[in-house]
């Protein structure tokens, strides 16, 4: 086997040294290069990508500064709008309440009013009995009596004659 001194060593482990220092810088050149080529194309297609949102973008802000006055106006119109109805609202109420009140008040006057014409009716009915009704009732017994007094005769004078009739000539 050869005999291997130091300096020949220190010359093999440089050679290997250096030679792994150039695989190396190789393997970092290819990166470096495939980096620029990734970063060409990352930049073409942000270019790309903004020239295509970038009108996108100036129309959306151009729209919103067109409509962004009609919208603070449209809605001023509807808070003002809603404050209306509100008050609207609440007149419809006081109105409504007062409407509610004014028909109790006159459902509880009729009420009064019928109760007061029915207990009319009624004294009216209790005095009409009272009035017409006795005199009726005495009217009534004195023609039932006056009628018993002429049935009476009527079979007193029947009953005379027909006693009369079966009595024998020469009684009296």
């Amino acid at each position: 086997m050869p005999k291997f001194d130091s300096q020949t060593i220190q010359l093999a482990l440089v050679a290997a040294v250096s030679l792994a220092m150039l695989i190396q810088a190789i393997v970092l050149l290819a990166a470096l290069i495939a980096l620029r080529k990734l970063a060409k194309t990352i930049r073409e297609e942000i270019e790309d990508l903004r020239s295509s949102i970038m009108p996108i973008i100036e129309n959306t802000s151009a729209l919103l500064m067109r409509i962004g006055p009609r919208i603070q106006e449209t809605t001023a119109d509807l808070a003002v709008l809603t404050r209306s109805l509100r008050v609207q609202a609440a007149d419809v109420q006081v109105a409504a309440d007062e409407i509610i009140e004014r028909a109790r008040r006159q459902a509880n006057r009729v009420d009064t009013m019928l109760s007061n014409v029915l207990d009319a009716v009624d004294r009216a009915g209790i005095f009409m009995a009272e009035t017409v009704a006795k005199p009726m009732r005495q009217f009534s017994a004195f023609l039932a009596s006056a009628k018993a007094v002429v049935e009476s005769l009527r079979n007193s004078d029947g009953a005379a004659q027909s006693t009369e009739a079966y009595r024998t000539p020469g009684e009296k």
